[in-house]
């Protein structure tokens, strides 16, 4: 295995740095990273204790900083050190400025302002934690997006993600032997989602949660004839309310919030 020495440094939070180095390390394997975290770089003291730790531990850098004198000191470092010095925003920022015909505004973090958007994001976020697993129908017309499901198939930590996306999210666990309530079928402004997952999947995730409680590991919540008969009710379910359907059975939490978006996005195209 490969050991890898990853240094970040970052202007302001460092979470879009963070993002492309996560995206970039996915393709490939056997690598050990070492990283190395830098956010809020944004003096020339700062930055020298920082140039001595990458000295020490060699490496990749990734950087994403706008002041000229501290990139300027930085590249130079690293050019002397033998170490490649990347800037991954540099290539989008200088393609917008060709087109736009306008030089970037120079300003660390601005993605981070507390814009109208970001305001919309937390109450998204609130409104989200308040709706989870059911509670609160009554306001579920309020809601962007609402999720069905049966029990772990990934409906909160869905639901989430798409709160972070900027989307007033809902969701509610679909069981047999007790009738959702009568709002979830006559909802009119909220895109109504069926979550599904194969019987074997949902049967592991199941025991794993039951272990992880210190709970019996074999009841009728992981019996293989009694999830097989809840699934195909849930998908009943949603085939006859017209509900459309993601199977989560191979899917991370950001593959399917990323299609429940595509499908807002079609519904919106659509109106």
């Amino acid at each position: 295995m490969m050991r890898l020495h990853l240094h970040l440094l970052s202007d302001s939070t460092g979470e879009t740095l963070e993002n492309i180095a996560k995206a970039a390390l996915a393709q490939y394997d056997d690598v050990e990273t070492i990283r190395h975290f830098w956010p809020m770089v944004r003096s020339e003291a700062h930055l020298e204790r920082i140039l001595q730790e990458i000295t020490q531990n060699p490496g990749l850098v990734l950087f994403t900083l706008v002041n000229p004198a501290t990139r300027r000191t930085l590249e130079a470092q690293c050019r002397a050190l033998g170490l490649p010095a990347v800037a991954p925003l540099d290539p989008v920022t200088d393609a917008l400025s060709g087109m736009l015909g306008q030089r970037a505004k120079a300003r660390p973090g601005r993605q981070h302002m507390l814009d109208a958007a970001y305001f919309e994001r937390v109450e998204a976020i609130q409104f989200t934690i308040a709706h989870d697993d059911g509670i609160g129908h009554e306001d579920w017309e309020e809601a962007d997006i609402v999720l069905a499901g049966v029990s772990r198939s990934s409906k909160t930590p869905t639901s989430i993600y798409l709160a972070n996306r900027g989307f007033k999210t809902a969701n509610i666990p679909i069981v047999i032997e007790l009738e959702p309530p009568p709002a979830l079928f006559t909802l009119k402004h909220p895109l109504v989602v069926g979550l599904t997952t194969s019987a074997d999947r949902l049967i592991q995730v199941r025991r794993n949660r039951l272990l992880s409680l210190n709970q019996a590991p074999e009841t009728a919540y992981v019996d293989q004839e009694s999830v097989t008969r809840e699934v195909a009710y849930a998908r009943r379910m949603f085939a006859d309310n017209g509900w459309p359907v993601i199977d989560v059975t191979r899917r991370s939490i950001e593959e399917t919030a990323a299609a429940i978006i595509a499908l807002v996005s079609e519904r919106g195209a659509r109106a």
